[in-house]
């Protein structure tokens, strides 16, 4: 019986032929330069924010949407929507009249983040605390 509990515990110290051999090395999925670019240029500060205000409601004047994003300076979301703009997320028009107006809305481009963003929004309110309370569920 020694002899069996022997045999059994130096069968458990010595590693098996399989666990000898190096595990053959899985690939990492390499990250897709686009998704990359995308969440690069989405996680931008306030941009995120800027698009999901002008889903729920569009066009928008520049101070409808700095009073949507009140934390927001006016020289950073000047940034941001020239940003949107190159990009084409956003177009600017320019109304006529005295004094000029100009409005904010979002592409066909634009509106196809919205699954997207929708989908973190729910992610952010099932996972994160609620703003304002710093504990964690």
């Amino acid at each position: 019986m020694a002899v069996e509990h022997e045999q059994r515990s130096a069968a458990r110290r010595a590693p098996s032929a399989a666990a000898a051999e190096p595990a053959a090395a899985v690939p990492a999925a390499a990250c897709c330069p686009q998704y990359h670019e995308a969440i690069e240029f989405l996680g931008k500060r306030w941009t995120g924010a800027i698009v999901r205000v002008l889903m729920h409601r569009s066009p928008l004047r520049f101070t409808e949407i700095a009073h949507a994003v009140p934390q927001l300076s006016d020289r950073l979301l000047s940034e941001r929507m020239k940003e949107l703009e190159a990009r084409g997320v956003v177009v600017r028009t320019e109304l006529p009249g005295r004094p000029p107006r100009v409005e904010y809305a979002l592409t066909p481009m634009g509106r196809e983040l919205e699954p997207a963003l929708g989908a973190l929004e729910a992610w952010a309110q099932r996972w994160l605390p609620p703003c304002g309370d710093e504990r964690a569920e």
